[in-house]
């Protein structure tokens, strides 16, 4: 997906707001920042003076107070330093902080349809690596840019009263570090843009939740997961300052200075020197100046190559921010508790003429109309890419419809918040997702308070507790990323229980038994029958057995609902139903045995059997 283009003053002024918060930290840093400096111009002037007074003039009375006044320079110039990198450090990790939650809140709240479209790593790489980018440009860019400039500006100014002959000297490297830096500018963005888009990191919970930010949203836990990211964030914000803690001390005792004209100031100034028209001292502190003058200079160098990097960064989290999230009546751009009033629905269901298509081109539906009273089995069925899954998808509203309506209880969709919405509807998906912690958590995503009685009812409910109970950890079994040290079918009733915990009056079965064995499809198949008790429930069914009892079928093909009915009456006609029945009657007959080796009861194939 392309990344909008922004000038480098849009990124650098958007990038300045987040100072706002903590004025006074940055002042600080600044302040000492320049404190530091100023200390540091000091000891050009205190070393011409030992030089040419107190060893010219063999002042010794002198050679104490200036040698102690040059040592306190030195302390005074690396103190300021030192505080300055660690006031520094802890307030670029409190601006880490406030944009990587800032931005983790928004991913979570845009729309479904946008992360159909995105690569989880590359997102991760923009929460984790390029948020790190646009914050150095922020606080180390701000503060060395200052102190930059108002060095260069001070300590031109002190090598023009010393000596402007040497000053001109001295500047004659400028104009090909200005060449050096147009070039740079005009065409680092490309590359920083480049890096950027193929660099990727792994992160285990920021890829737990973007894998699951559909469970995360049917749940309506985006404020749950906004507390662990943050609690996450914090440690790493931690962690990095105990790292910085050293570097604090380490850097300044390793600084240095390099001056890029000093073979020109020391050629012309050693003939002044030798004609005797300048002093060896006032050389050295020419020379320690220019040290001085080009350090600043270097660093702006630093910062151009720290701002084109920046720019590319902020390009990306910025395609983020500036994506409209989801909303309904009273969310206030949040899936905020606020937005989630005490609700609870009967769980009637209508559709009127609903149109649903994915880009400009695609149609996934065509209108299409049904109604669905409290208590009812709606059941899904038509051959894969028939609109069945959709149909169901607009319900939370993960994808939107463009055209017709969706009503619940008489009311439109989108007159509910989505909070409250999804807090109505339960869903269990074919391929069953687990967080990677442990089974008690898992479950109790569905309700976050339930108690010790209600965890191990909905579980039994699911057909899940047994197996549970004979794992050596029993429910605080850690089940691995994805819940990839359990089976499938005990992933499946395990998310089965955490539906029946949030006990919703509406539920979402997408063909939930699609992708397990004839037996573990017994076992979950009791637990969704427990499951759909007293629920409006819509089933997108894979095998035909198990619908038969759907209080009505509704046939898809090609994004219209082609037939209608009970299962006796869509066997009746003979039509694309029908042909699905004895197909999979065919299927079963091949098989001819259970997992036990036994005979399985034939399923006759003719027309007056399937009646």
């Amino acid at each position: 997906m392309k990344v909008k283009s922004r000038t480098t003053w849009e990124i650098v002024s958007r990038v300045g707001t987040y100072l706002k918060p903590y004025p006074f930290m940055a002042l600080g840093v600044i302040a000492c920042a320049l404190l530091s400096q100023a200390a540091a111009m000091s000891y050009p002037k205190l070393t011409r003076m030992v030089i040419d007074r107190v060893i010219g003039e063999h002042r010794a009375d002198l050679l104490t107070p200036v040698i102690l006044s040059l040592l306190g320079a030195f302390i005074l110039r690396d103190s300021f330093n030192s505080l300055r990198i660690r006031l520094n450090n802890v307030f670029e990790q409190r601006v880490i902080l406030d944009i990587r939650r800032q931005l983790y809140g928004h991913l979570q709240r845009l729309p479904q349809s946008w992360f159909d479209h995105r690569a989880t790593g590359d997102l991760m790489t923009r929460v984790l690596e390029d948020v790190g980018a646009m914050e150095r440009l922020l606080i180390d860019g701000t503060e060395q840019g200052v102190v930059a400039i108002v060095a260069i500006v001070g300590v031109a100014t002190l090598l023009f009263l010393n000596n402007s002959t040497l000053a001109l000297v001295a500047l004659v490297p400028i104009p090909i570090l200005l060449a050096g830096a147009l070039w740079y500018t005009l065409t680092a963005h490309k590359r920083y843009r480049a890096q950027r888009e193929a660099s990727s990191a792994m992160n285990a919970l920021l890829m737990d939740n973007l894998q699951g930010v559909r469970q995360i949203k049917s749940f309506g836990r985006e404020v749950h997961e906004d507390a662990r990211f943050a609690q996450r964030a914090d440690e790493l914000r931690q962690g990095t300052l105990t790292v910085m803690k050293v570097w604090a001390w380490y850097n300044p005792a390793m600084s240095c200075a390099s001056a890029l004209g000093l073979v020109l100031v020391l050629w012309v100034g050693g003939k002044l020197v030798i004609q005797g028209q300048m002093q060896v001292g006032a050389l050295v502190e020419f020379v320690l100046y220019l040290g001085l003058f080009y350090e600043p200079v270097g660093r702006l160098h630093s910062l151009n190559q720290m701002l084109q990097s920046a720019r590319s960064a902020g390009e990306r989290v910025f395609d983020i921010l500036d994506t409209s999230i989801e909303t309904g009546p009273g969310d206030s751009g949040a899936n905020s508790p606020a937005s989630a009033s005490p609700l609870r629905l009967s769980g009637a269901v209508e559709y009127l003429g609903v149109t649903a298509r994915y880009g400009k081109d695609r149609v996934a539906l065509e209108d299409v109309s049904l109604k669905a009273s409290p208590g009812e089995m709606i059941a899904l069925v038509g051959p894969t890419g028939a609109g069945k899954s959709t149909l169901v998808q607009l319900l939370p509203r993960f994808y939107e419809a463009t055209g017709g309506s969706i009503r619940v209880d008489g009311r439109e969709l989108r007159e509910f918040s989505l909070a409250q919405l999804r807090s109505q509807i339960a869903v269990v998906g074919q391929e069953p997702f687990l967080f990677n912690g442990t089974i008690r958590e898992n479950i109790l995503y569905g309700r976050l308070d339930a108690g010790e009685a209600d965890l191990e009812a909905a579980a039994r409910a699911a057909n899940c507790h047994d197996f549970i109970h004979r794992l050596p950890e029993g429910y605080d079994t850690r089940v691995g990323e994805r819940g990839v040290r359990l089976s499938v079918g005990e992933k499946q009733r395990i998310t089965i229980a955490r539906a029946l915990l949030k006990d919703a009056p509406i539920l979402i079965l997408d063909e939930a038994t699609a992708s397990v064995d004839t037996a573990t499809e017994r076992r979950i198949q009791e637990a969704l029958e427990r499951l759909m008790q007293g629920r409006t429930s819509f089933v997108v069914a894979h095998r035909l057995s198990t619908i038969r009892h759907a209080t009505q079928i509704l046939v898809l093909n090609h994004g219209r609902i082609v037939e209608r009915g009970t299962h006796d009456e869509l066997v009746g006609l003979g039509g694309l139903y029908f042909r699905m029945v004895r197909a999979q009657a065919a299927v079963r007959e091949l098989e001819g045995k259970d997992e036990s080796g036994g005979n399985l009861p034939q399923f006759q194939s003719s027309e007056e059997s399937l009646r």
